[in-house]
């Protein structure tokens, strides 16, 4: 009996003290949509579904279709995903979809990396953004180098090919579904979601806590939608729009200050403040602060001045350079499409938008220097309610309404007077059936 207590004890410490692969109870599917250019809303984003995934015991299937972005919110992203013990299935979906730049980085920094069929990853080299030549390639050896490394190392980690992963980035390579299953770069090729977690049934990976096997089968799909706070981030941190907002929040406010009381001012202010938060300038070039500060003041001295000079063009010009020099220098992992789109939008916008607000601020400002006329006054005929004497000042009746005016003669109460001249709401009259006293 002894004998058999002691083999007993001997197992289950056996049991317990060896390693081996734990099995994921059903879990949830939590279903997150990473999509767009990659900023650092990306990350609040991809942060919080790992939070809310971590809490509910959930995997994550990320879905990726992606031009590229930020380099430094790349990483932030991945980072948040190795730290997390939440299993992250990185899947490049739907059909026709594309993990270029940023994405590459992402989906091959995944638990798994799947892919539908007829799309794409690669082009991995990271880019500089310059507002007058476009995207310019990065030929830095550190920084190709440290880069280089990073992905290889990803690839090393989770078993992957590693010579692709360094022509990812020294050679732009780009691959389809089928070219990267067949160079070992992911593991599954799906057409849809519910082939997915059919292949990823028994699937072992190697997560924060250890070793494990998804049992993915009957596990419920949650489509998972990110915080109102989040959503608005993410709207915002799309650069074109960011950019958008900010300019014509400038131009907003020279209309408010030359024109207040049509609410430019506060439309201004908002939509700048919008525009700095989704650029995320917390470290902006201070010259940038400098010539936008001077190209709202050579406009403003522009508005006061007839015609459009020196002031106005070098106004233009400053909100130009200034501008250009606010957008996130980078580097960038993100298509030179891309890039060429975003330094369009900064060379055109601003001049187009400008000139809208200067020339609608111009005519308000003309019209306001117009003699105000009201049909009638001049001209009209009223009755005195005073006994009027010259440089003094009384009312008349005109039209129902009292008047204020002032004469060069005496004139009786009631008699009939004709108004010669009015200079805002003061009249100039004479007498019409009474004689001067």
């Amino acid at each position: 009996m002894l004998h058999c207590r002691r083999l007993l004890i001997c197992f289950i410490s056996l049991f317990l003290f060896i390693p081996g692969f734990a099995v994921a109870e059903t879990p949830n599917l939590m279903i997150v949509t990473l999509e767009g250019s990659i900023s650092p809303m990306s990350y609040e984003l991809v942060n919080e579904a790992l939070d809310s995934a971590s809490v509910s015991g959930s995997l994550i299937i990320l879905i990726i279709n992606t031009p590229g972005g930020n380099l430094d919110a790349t990483f932030n992203i991945i980072e948040a995903i190795e730290r997390s013990d939440v299993p992250v299935i990185g899947y490049v979906f739907p059909t026709g979809s594309k993990a270029w730049s940023a994405g590459t980085y992402i989906l091959l920094s995944t638990n798994v990396a799947a892919m539908a069929p007829h799309t794409i990853l690669g082009s991995a080299q990271p880019v500089l953004m310059d507002p007058l030549g476009g995207a310019v390639p990065v030929e830095d050896p550190k920084v190709l180098n440290a880069l280089e490394a990073f992905l290889v190392e990803k690839a090393h980690m989770h078993g992957r090919n590693e010579t692709a992963s360094r022509l990812f980035i020294l050679e732009n390579l780009n691959l389809s579904a089928e070219e990267a299953i067949e160079s070992g770069v992911i593991e599954i090729i799906a057409s849809s979601i519910d082939e997915l977690i059919e292949m990823l049934d028994g699937t072992e990976i190697d997560t924060a806590e250890g070793p494990l096997t998804l049992k993915t089968l009957d596990a419920e799909i949650v489509q998972w939608s990110p915080s109102l706070r989040v959503t608005v981030l993410q709207f915002l941190s799309e650069p074109v729009l960011s950019y958008l907002l900010f300019i014509i929040g400038i131009y907003a406010l020279i209309f408010g200050v030359t024109s207040p009381g049509y609410g430019g001012e506060v439309l201004g202010a908002i939509l700048v403040i919008l525009g700095i938060i989704g650029l995320g300038i917390t470290g902006v070039n201070f010259g940038a602060i400098i010539l936008l500060g001077i190209g709202t003041i050579l406009l403003l001295a522009e508005l006061f001045t007839p015609g459009f000079g020196i002031l106005g063009g070098g106004g233009l010009f400053s909100m130009l350079v200034g501008g250009m020099l606010m957008i996130p220098a980078g580097p960038w992992v993100v298509s030179q499409e891309w890039l060429n789109t975003l330094r369009m939008t900064i060379l055109f916008v601003p001049p187009i938008v400008g000139s809208f607000f200067i020339f609608a601020a111009y005519k308000i400002l003309k019209a306001r220097q117009l003699q105000p006329f009201i049909k009638g006054v001049v001209g009209g005929v009223g009755e005195s309610v005073d006994n009027l004497s010259p440089n003094q000042l009384g009312f008349v009746l005109y039209q129902g309404e009292y008047w204020k005016v002032k004469t060069r003669f005496s004139i009786k109460r009631g008699a009939k007077v004709k108004i010669l001249k009015r200079d805002g709401m003061l009249l100039t009259v004479e007498p019409i059936e009474e004689t001067v006293e």
